[in-house]
């Protein structure tokens, strides 16, 4: 007999996208189980199956007996047009059933332009999206994630956050909502409150914001005796002990990244400045390569993966490497599975350790330098130098390799045209170390390909302060890079600066973006993150429409007085440091030299106006 769902599934374009039944996924009856927790990810299933959080939160909730953690994620287009043609709501991908009666919904913040994912996926599972609106009959709503750091601008469509690692933080707010549940959830406010003593729980209805009248915040201040003036993020400190799964989901279908994914540690030695997550994941913390290789073994055993890839924030700082790599290389040479090392810093990686690692198959490099100028590279604390970057790459291309990614932002602060033009200079100085090496000692063919990002200021990081360079200022900047760039041997790619501009308002925002979010989800807004159906016009309007001024969260400098809407959040780092941080930066700064040989006139220092042309 076909069913309705069969008859969805057959009118969409990746139908096993929603039929679960994977191998090593769970099975579980619902109604042995105390709690039925929705793990939810705001993005295909191509993209969450790829998630490392995912996999271990599933599985460490899954080796409950009360729980029952099932997977749901944000249906493509076409499937939700379907969804609604036939009445269908949201459903969970092990049992097919509609998420609504779920007891638990934990959403996953990776990116701030999923947030209308997260509203949009609500409302399919017709599940009152402000957290006011929803009463005890309706899951409980949660999330965690880099993004929870701020979760303000979406604060009140939560219930709750966790705030750091969650291995431990998931079991106990679990264990008190089996406590609640069974004293009849009476109240949602008991649970909220019983959690709220838990370390790393913040739950933002405990919380009042008052606003001065130039619309900066005046105060956060909890309302609610169970609530902490601060909420301090969860750390696990024996990191070598934390929960790692040893059993993964093998996908029916492609994925991003479709491989064993090794967490070889968490944290990083460096101190860069722009970057977010070397601050919020500190402290550094490793586990053993005995473990890990342990857990390889597992992996590929349960899963037929051919590929391994270390997984951190800086791989080859890791200290046990050259242990970890040998004892790798015992299992991948013999059945040809490949393994590949992400996260490779420019200036202590080593062609020997490229060559062990890659025995199976040679792929690209990727290099992120951030800054084509020493004096901008100083500026952000990448602690690297152009000889470092000669010298790698003239490695690389004496070893063999053709394929090199150099990675850049723009709108870096401080930034001029000079240090824009750098980027292009820098690139020409890598392409001319392949023409130097004599033809016999290298390969016949080189690609080189300069990528940008458009820099976001993020919060907990050293330039939480900074003003995010406008439309304008990035596009004349792309504009110029472009030009500057002579070879037809060196590509160059760049990110789209509108998706940038509202990532940076959501990154730095407060509760008022709530409501714009909402709205916007209602006039069509979905699936950000992607470029055919992002709608910045509608972003726009719907910001118009509202009252509220997009460019107060990106196009001003905050002052240090100033109260940041997360100033609540203690990650451990402390606010005087990310100031000296931050006035290290300036410090870093000297005039830049006149070009005489720039692609284009009128170079600037936006933010003075200055030409130095």
């Amino acid at each position: 007999m076909i069913t309705t769902r069969d008859k969805i599934l057959s009118a969409v374009m990746k139908p096993t996208r929603y039929t679960g039944g994977e191998l090593n996924s769970v099975i579980k009856n619902p109604t042995d189980v105390d709690v039925r927790f929705g793990f939810c990810f705001a993005d295909t299933y191509e993209i969450a199956m790829s998630h490392l959080g995912l996999k271990i939160l599933y599985h460490t909730l899954n080796n409950r007996e009360d729980t029952y953690c099932e997977r749901v994620f944000a249906p493509w287009t076409d499937m939700e047009e379907e969804m609604k043609k036939h009445g269908m709501k949201l459903f969970a991908l092990e049992t097919g059933d509609e998420i609504t009666h779920f007891d638990m919904l934990g959403f996953t913040l990776q990116y701030e332009l999923s947030y209308s994912n997260i509203v949009n996926m609500l409302m399919l599972a017709d599940i009152p999206v402000r957290a006011k609106d929803r009463d005890e009959s309706y899951p409980i709503v949660c999330g965690g994630g880099p993004c929870a750091y701020n979760a303000e601008p979406v604060a009140d469509i939560f219930d709750f956050f966790m705030l750091g690692e969650g291995e431990d933080s998931i079991h106990e707010v679990v264990e008190e909502y089996v406590k609640w549940k069974k004293s009849g959830k009476k109240n949602k406010r008991d649970y909220l409150e019983a959690i709220a003593e838990i370390e790393g729980i913040y739950v933002p209805s405990f919380y009042d914001v008052e606003y001065n009248d130039d619309n900066t915040v005046k105060s956060v201040t909890p309302n609610n005796p169970h609530a902490k003036p601060k909420v301090r993020k969860r750390i696990m400190k024996d990191f070598n002990a934390t929960y790692a799964p040893e059993t993964i989901i093998v996908p029916f279908g492609e994925v991003v990244h479709d491989r064993v994914m090794l967490e070889v540690m968490r944290g990083c030695l460096r101190g860069c400045r722009f970057c977010q997550a070397g601050y919020i994941y500190r402290p550094l913390r490793e586990r053993k390569p005995e473990r890990l290789l342990g857990i390889a073994e597992n992996l590929l055993a349960c899963s037929g993966y051919d590929e391994i890839s270390l997984s951190s924030l800086s791989t080859s700082d890791f200290s046990g490497l050259r242990d970890l790599t040998d004892g790798l290389l015992k299992i991948t040479e013999e059945k040809k599975i490949g393994l590949s090392l992400p996260s490779l810093r420019i200036d202590n990686f080593s062609l020997e350790l490229m060559e062990k690692v890659q025995k199976v198959r040679k792929t690209g490099i990727t290099f992120a330098p951030e800054a084509g100028t020493q004096r901008l590279r100083d500026v952000i604390n990448k602690n690297i130098n152009e000889e470092d970057i000669i010298n790698s790459t003239n490695m690389l291309f004496r070893g063999g390799w053709t394929n090199v990614k150099l990675y850049f932002m723009i709108g870096l602060p401080t930034e001029t045209m000079d240090d824009v033009c750098g980027i292009a200079d820098l690139a020409q100085k890598v392409l001319e170390v392949y023409f130097a090496i004599p033809k016999e000692e290298r390969a016949k063919q080189i690609n080189i390909t300069v990528s940008t990002s458009s820099f976001v200021p993020k919060p907990f990081t050293a330039f939480q302060w900074a003003k995010q360079d406008t439309r304008d200022m990035l596009i004349e900047k792309q504009n110029t890079l472009k030009s500057a760039i002579k070879s037809k041997r060196i590509r160059y790619n760049w990110h789209d600066n509108k998706t940038s501009y509202l990532e940076g308002v959501f990154a730095r925002g407060d509760r008022r973006l709530s409501e714009v979010i909402i709205k916007a989800v209602e006039n069509g807004c979905k699936f950000d993150g992607w470029g055919e159906h992002f709608k910045f016009d509608v972003w726009m309007q719907t910001f118009d429409e509202l009252g509220i001024d997009p460019n107060f969260y990106t196009a001003r400098e905050r002052s240090y007085e100033e109260v940041l809407p997360w100033d609540h959040i203690d990650i451990g780092v402390t606010k005087n440091f990310l100031m000296r941080e931050n006035e290290k930066a300036k410090q870093s700064v000297t005039t830049p030299n006149c070009r005489q040989k720039c692609a284009g006139c009128g170079v600037k220092s936006f933010g003075t106006g200055v030409c130095y042309e």
